[in-house]
């Protein structure tokens, strides 16, 4: 059955991208009959005036209309077509590179390496950002504010199971949307522009007006526009030389250098940044047009409602005004404009207008477009993995019940699952085992699906129950040079921001592996002995991998609150194996002098 429904999405992916090739051949044979006929009249064109030139200038404008007016017809058709072929393009591209991702090859998408952080509670541990990362497995955003929300979601999973499901409702119905979330994903990376932060558009829209402010300049556009329409009637009518005018005008010209200095600052700061809203309102207008039945997407819809417009045609119109400014950098269309209607100032107060009036509903926008952004990714996630289930949320106290887990990140073929059943607060499973026998990789296998079910996404488990307490990992603290910082100093630091945390009340689920690594062997014991009496006791919940068999006998102490489980390494016929199964009980197979003596290198017995 999972084959089949991978079959399935396969297909439509190929099936997608095969239709998008033909459309892209069509389209490119009628760019070329197109571009070939324009050719055509405009050679005809040249060709009849200079042919009927002394026949008098009726002939000749009539041989202009009828090759001109085809002829811009022409072009704005050839236009379109160029952009239905980058579109058709894009529809390709994004249909591959989901076939090749359906095979673990991630490399088109954004990794997310500029959120990496060493010292985070659980993403470093868990390869959450970074090259083959889970964020680069689930990311398919096409705006800046919507990786930026799914890199916050990931950076700091939800608690509150209400928030869980309701996200997930959300996520439950994008999946089902192929076309929506492959068209916002399309006009998305299509028009893309300038990366521009969320925070520099707030601030934009935060920041005080310059010219609206005072009274004299709201006014001063309309006497420039006035005196010129008076001197333009007066010349017409023989009672105002034409150089007064002229006079006049460049008087205009020349005061409304004044301003420019000003604007000029305000189009170097934003103007690059702000045309990126082009694109947020082909966008808006998507979201504005899709049915949304979710209580999550009825709210972010309603969220881009506005008494007075739509957001897309609110932020359409800003994204025009800036363009339009864009015309000051051609400084014979400035100077005509500015003479006549002191346009520069006239545009600059349209845009701070704009500003008064929508301000306080531009970060709802961005805020909408990067929710809906960021749950297409996990839509995404969840259209590709029909084999993947959505977790169950339950009340206190902890618990966290899978059946076949497996990594996301590991290929299906060689992914051996397992369960886990932790049942009540406080608990903790002890897991020894050999070397390479697969306890890191559960363990990163429990953190990476816990996240992924407290993001709201399908978890890799044909089952899966929890209720949602704060991760916490320690699986691979390093030491700093720079911080002239031990490894087991940063150990150390690691598991006292966990005690302080559990001491002021949080709840956690701690994942730790080998915890002491940094010290000998009898002094790593004992604390680590005292570190789990200590969890106990502030009623924690978690997985400890170590290879300290005698960890195991903490279920003496603790009957009701330890489990132990291994991973065991078989030796057989002088070969090892591994079935990355795991078993109860304490683990009796140890491997590293088997591997030396089968690398060569001599042991003591």
């Amino acid at each position: 059955m999972e084959t089949n429904d991978r079959s399935r999405i396969g297909e439509q992916y190929s099936l997608l991208a095969e239709e998008a090739q033909r459309e892209l051949n069509k389209v490119q044979q009628k760019i070329y009959r197109i571009g070939t006929l324009r050719l055509l009249l405009f050679a005809a064109g040249v060709a009849g005036v200079v042919y009927y030139w002394a026949a008098g200038w009726a002939i000749v404008a009539g041989i202009v209309l009828v090759t001109l007016l085809p002829f811009i017809a022409l072009m704005k058709y050839h236009n379109r077509l160029f952009g239905r072929k980058d579109y058709v393009e894009k529809k390709m591209e994004i249909n591959r590179q989901e076939l090749a991702a359906l095979e673990y090859d991630t490399s088109a998408f954004d990794d997310g390496s500029e959120f990496t952080d060493p010292a985070h509670l659980y993403t470093f541990d868990l390869d959450v950002f970074g090259p083959h990362s889970l964020f680069q497995y689930i990311n398919r955003t096409c705006t800046q504010p919507g990786k930026q929300r799914l890199a916050g979601w990931l950076n700091k999973h939800l608690e509150s199971r209400d928030e869980i499901k309701s996200r997930q409702e959300a996520v439950r119905e994008l999946a089902g949307e192929l076309k929506f979330r492959q068209r916002f994903r399309i006009l998305g990376l299509l028009y893309k522009g300038k990366a521009a932060d969320e925070n520099e558009l707030k601030a934009w829209a935060e920041s005080a007006v310059l010219f609206r402010k005072k009274g004299a300049l709201r006014l001063l556009p309309w006497v420039v526009t006035g005196i010129n329409a008076v001197c333009l009637a007066l010349v017409v009518s023989g009672l105002l030389p034409a150089t007064i005018w002229g006079m006049v005008w460049m008087a205009f010209v020349l005061l409304g250098f004044g301003f420019t200095g000003r604007v000029t600052k305000m189009q170097a700061v934003y103007g690059k940044k702000l045309q990126i809203l082009g694109t947020y309102a082909v966008l808006l207008h998507l979201v504005e047009e899709q049915p949304m039945h979710s209580p999550l997407l009825e709210k972010i819809k309603s969220d881009m409602g506005g008494e007075r417009q739509t957001a897309s045609d609110a932020i359409r119109q800003l994204s025009r005004l800036m363009h339009e400014l864009d015309q000051r950098n051609n400084m014979i269309m400035y100077a005509i404009l500015n003479g006549c209607f002191f346009w520069e100032l006239r545009q600059i107060m349209r845009i701070e207008a704009w500003k008064e009036q929508y301000a306080a509903d531009l970060p709802r926008w961005l805020n909408a477009i990067g929710e809906v952004d960021a749950l297409c990714s996990l839509a995404t996630f969840a259209y590709n993995h029909p084999d993947y289930t959505y977790p169950t949320f339950g009340d206190r106290p902890f618990c966290l019940r899978g059946k076949a887990l497996g990594h996301p990140l590991m290929h299906r073929d060689r992914c051996v699952r397992n369960d886990i059943d932790i049942e009540k607060r406080p608990f903790f499973i002890i897991i020894t085992g050999a070397n390479m026998a697969g306890k890191s990789t559960y363990l990163r296998t429990i953190g990476i699906n816990y996240l992924l079910a407290c993001v709201s996404a399908p978890v890799c488990a044909r089952s899966m129950h929890l209720y949602p307490a704060r991760l916490v990992t320690s699986l691979r603290t390093s030491d700093s040079l720079n911080d002239n910082e031990s490894y087991f100093f940063a150990e150390l630091k690691r598991l006292k921001l966990i005690i302080d945390k559990l001491q002021e009340g949080e709840e956690l689920f701690i994942i730790l592996d080998e915890i002491l690594k940094g010290t000998n062997s009898m002094d790593k014991q004992k604390g680590s002995f005292a570190l789990i009496k200590q969890f106990m006791t502030l009623q924690a919940n978690g997985i400890i991998a170590t290879h300290d068999l005698l960890l195991g006998t903490l279920i003496d102490l603790f009957p009701e609150d330890i489990r132990n489980f291994c991973f065991e390494a078989d030796i057989k016929d002088n070969e090892l194996t591994f079935a990355y199964r795991l078993r109860p009980g304490i683990a009796q197979n140890m491997n590293a002098c088997f591997l030396m003596k089968k690398m060569g290198i001599a042991v003591t017995d």
